[in-house]
């Protein structure tokens, strides 16, 4: 660990504890919901923490299991000889992504517009928002980590709501979220400048509040006192050995199936496309606005994979939720990331009777928090200033996330930023002036494939015995297509008694590529 990390602990120290109460029940409803072993989740957590975050380098992103992987990794486990057979199967998505560095396929996410990432964190934002309500205020018959819109029950996420606001609200839930709420968005003006209270995160403070108010509760108001099922619940070691206990190895002997090729290469794509765009979106909220090396966040990623698929673990990806909450308790580099996992690790080998008196309600109030300051409505109003072809990409990219899932949304959202993109070059790109017996042809910008026809039909225009002058000097690229177009116009002028003079080059392609007027005539 290098002096540069030492030297931001007073800040990453704090967050990492903020972060590692955020991660804890993501990491065993993820490990639920993918049919895994819970303590899976937890092996995850501490791994995507000390191991991705040792060998990224991200300054704020965190790893960890990822709800978008839960369908994967169910199918998976399930398609599996054995759950040990599954892990070879993570080990090997770890060494595909270190292929992906080596190849470099981190460029891809330079591809992708900032209106569908900033899309992407909105709907992350709304999802904590309406999938932590309910837990919020007294329902859990969904995991914590569920970001799915629609369920297995035949309900969404509204109705959940709804119903639950009609017939599940416990009362003590909500005597210690809305509080808790209230109190963090409180904490985020009130906090100190300067001074030891400055470092004093705001979520741990509720965490120990809401910890004590239940147990007054169970003095003071029996009926208020929240039920074991509406708190943390991490499995119970009792000893290290016992905790060694529960770690697996993966079944080396399934490499030769074929199965298990084809889920690890899934896994390895899918989770490779989550980890950069999460690192993306987070570079985009980062305060320092530092750019991550995207080569490298794949080797990190691939090496927690080779880990976590050795040690009995789900795989790992960077995660949005995680990370979003890092930059929000004030971050500034990666040691928090590597310290929340410590933080994770610890506790369930010292703590866990400590941890499973946590209410969910309080952990809800964290998240939906954090949601807000991702979906913030000055958001919504910036992308709508810059205009049409940036607000529809955004909102069409949060409606996806938000009726499908993370990737799914993603796609939607970059197939749309680039309807409109090519319809903006689409726009005329050239144009036409006639007066008397002289004609200008003038290229407005870049000429591609996609302007021959306009460039086949403006030149068609050109009466004959004209003076024509064709100005490409507003192009720094002209495509060979349409540079044969100009060449087979100048090569039939002398049939049509056109004389023709080309202003201006062609980067990228040799300008004698582009004829010799046969008359050069100076263009008034």
């Amino acid at each position: 660990m290098n002096r540069g990390l030492l030297g931001s602990w007073r800040n990453d120290v704090p967050a990492s504890i903020v972060v590692a109460l955020v991660a804890l029940p993501l990491c065993l409803g993820i490990a639920l919901a993918s049919g895994a072993p819970l303590f899976a989740g937890l092996i995850s957590g501490v791994v995507g923490g000390i191991v991705v975050g040792a060998l990224g380098r991200s300054s704020l992103s965190v790893s960890g299991p990822a709800a978008g992987l839960t369908t994967i990794v169910l199918a998976a486990i399930e398609g599996a000889p054995s759950y040990q057979a599954f892990l070879m199967a993570v080990c090997l998505a770890g060494v595909f992504q270190l292929v992906f560095s080596v190849t470099r396929a981190g460029v891809l996410a330079e591809f992708v517009p900032s209106a569908v990432i900033t899309g992407m964190l909105a709907a992350i934002g709304l999802i904590l928002i309406l999938k932590q309500m309910p837990h919020a205020i007294g329902y859990d018959g969904d995991y914590v980590g569920d970001f799915a819109f629609f369920q297995e029950d035949g309900g969404n996420t509204v109705t959940t709501i709804i119903d639950t606001l009609r017939d599940n609200v416990i009362w003590g839930t909500v005597a210690i979220s809305v509080p808790s709420l209230a109190f963090l968005f409180w904490w985020d003006k009130a906090k100190p400048k300067q001074g030891p209270l400055r470092l004093l995160p705001g979520p741990l403070v509720v965490v120990v509040a809401a910890v004590v108010a239940n147990w007054l509760f169970g003095l003071l108001a029996p009926t208020l006192r929240i039920r074991p099922t509406h708190l943390v619940q991490v499995p119970v070691v009792h000893t290290p050995g016992e905790a060694l206990g529960l770690l697996q190895l993966p079944d080396f002997t399934a490499i030769t199936l074929p199965a298990i090729w084809i889920s690890a290469i899934t896994i390895a794509i899918v989770a490779s496309l989550e980890s950069l765009l999460s690192v993306t979106a987070v570079d985009e909220i980062d305060p320092k606005r530092r750019v991550t090396d995207k080569n490298r966040e794949l080797l990190a990623q691939g090496g927690g994979n080779i880990v976590a698929g050795l040690l009995g673990g789900l795989p790992v990806t960077s995660v949005i939720v995680r990370s979003s909450a890092n930059v929000e308790a004030g971050a500034d580099s990666r040691l928090s990331a590597m310290l929340h996992g410590g933080w994770l690790l610890l506790s369930v080998l010292l703590i866990p009777f400590v941890l499973n008196l946590i209410p969910l309600a309080a952990l809800a109030a964290i998240l939906i928090a954090t949601g807000y300051k991702l979906t913030k409505p000055v958001l919504f109003r910036k992308r709508w200033d810059q205009g049409w072809n940036q607000f529809v990409p955004f909102a069409a990219t949060i409606l996806a996330i938000l009726f499908t899932d993370l990737l799914i949304g993603i796609l939607i959202g970059l197939l749309i930023g680039f309807a409109f993109v090519i319809a903006r070059n689409f726009r005329p790109a050239i144009s036409y002036v006639t007066s008397g017996d002289a004609s200008l042809v003038r290229a407005r910008r870049n000429l591609y494939f996609i302007h021959k026809y306009e460039l086949q039909r403006i030149l068609a225009r050109v009466p004959d015995g004209q003076d024509v002058l064709i100005d490409l000097s507003g192009a720094g690229y002209v495509d060979p297509d349409n540079i044969d177009i100009v060449n087979a116009f100048i090569a039939g002028a002398p049939y049509r008694r056109i004389s023709v003079m080309v202003k201006g080059d062609t980067t990228g392609h040799d300008p004698r590529h582009v004829r010799t007027p046969l008359t050069e005539t100076r263009f008034a």
